[in-house]
């Protein structure tokens, strides 16, 4: 039997596009384990999958001044020694990494071990994590064509993102069962990330009053962030969202979101009308806005940038996406992006027989 190890963490976008990978893997008759970060989400998500799962000590680059930063390449030199390990116990015939800054020393023990090894980049842009990774990679997957320019051309593949077929398969009246949501009034979704996005709930939660005239409301607000007090008629919030989330896909009219690219490739995947808030530079490496400009330029996406969020922008945008919603979902129709599932599991059956 052959085995393939998958890795990656850090957000639920290092996690799901692995857990799209399952059902393929099983197929083919894989063996499959999964390498992680101690505690980190990722554990959680492939463990409920039944997938057998190794933590390992990992450390992030930062691009500021932080005390961590003298600790965390000696966590990243431990989980190296605890990959190289696990690969040479496990033997596995292929890697397959999502990315985050857990995959590193995976990835770095993988081509010590001479394992090949896929990654799959989702933004524009390379990040760091997968800069760092790439010389070691045999292939080297994206979502976007404008990616294959910053990838070796003998590793580039555009594959797009691989998205979980059961996110194709929701029931929207399964959704209004579990929020107790009607047919009445059209549904706005919102979505943060996994650990939610302060500015975006705020803004969203201020103008509550006036939207829930018009639209109800699911609110994925990310952990920690339930307000009790918002419980109202036509408002549902929750931290986190999992195997409802097809459904909640399926009710939904409009969705605002980040637009990390795992998400938005689900958004396109599902032709969902949607508002993109994308990170600030300020508080990131940019990619999100590149991200976000791609889809804007091909007609996917209204753009808001986080800067210029306030309470009229964002409910002019709502209004805006919605009553031109057939332009928005006609444009995305006409995409060329594709699933990546199949494409990367041709590279994993390819690979593990060489």
């Amino acid at each position: 039997m052959k085995k393939v190890l998958l890795t990656g963490g850090g957000t639920a976008g290092h996690v799901t596009p692995n857990i799209a990978l399952l059902p393929g893997l099983r197929e083919a008759g894989f063996e499959i384990q999964y390498v992680g970060s101690y505690e980190g989400m990722e554990r959680k998500l492939i463990e409920n999958e039944n997938i057998p799962y190794t933590g390992i000590a990992t450390g992030k680059f930062r691009r500021y001044l932080s005390l961590k930063n003298l600790t965390d390449p000696f966590r990243v030199l431990k989980g190296y020694s605890e990959a190289l390990k696990f690969i040479k116990n496990y033997k596995p015939d292929v890697v397959f990494s999502k990315g985050g800054f857990v995959s590193v020393p995976v990835v770095l023990a993988a081509k010590k071990c001479n394992v090949p090894v896929i990654i799959h980049e989702s933004d524009m842009t390379p990040g760091l994590a997968n800069r760092i990774c790439i010389p070691s990679a045999a292939r080297v997957c994206c979502n976007f064509p404008e990616t294959m320019e910053h990838l070796p051309p003998q590793k580039a593949v555009l594959s797009g993102s691989p998205i979980r077929k059961e996110l194709l398969e929701g029931n929207k009246e399964a959704a209004l069962k579990f929020t107790g949501l009607t047919t009445d009034k059209p549904i706005l979704m919102m979505m943060g990330g996994s650990t939610g996005s302060r500015i975006i709930n705020e803004t969203l939660r201020s103008i509550l009053p006036d939207l829930l005239k018009d639209f109800q409301v699911i609110h994925l607000c990310g952990k920690g962030n339930i307000d009790p007090s918002l419980e109202q008629d036509g408002y549902r919030q929750y931290e986190y969202i999992s195997k409802e989330l097809k459904d909640l896909f399926a009710a939904a009219d409009l969705v605002l979101s980040r637009a990390g690219a795992n998400a938005i490739c689900e958004l396109l995947a599902l032709k969902k009308p949607h508002i993109l808030v994308p990170l600030s530079a300020a508080v990131s490496r940019g990619d999100q806005i590149l991200n976000a400009e791609s889809f804007r330029k091909q007609g996917f996406s209204y753009v808001l940038q986080e800067e210029e969020m306030d309470q009229t922008t964002l409910m002019d945008a709502i209004h805006k996406v919605y009553n031109h919603k057939s332009d928005y979902i006609n444009a995305m129709s006409q995409s060329k992006l594709s699933n990546g599932v199949d494409i990367v599991l041709d590279l994993i059956k390819q690979l593990s027989n060489k």
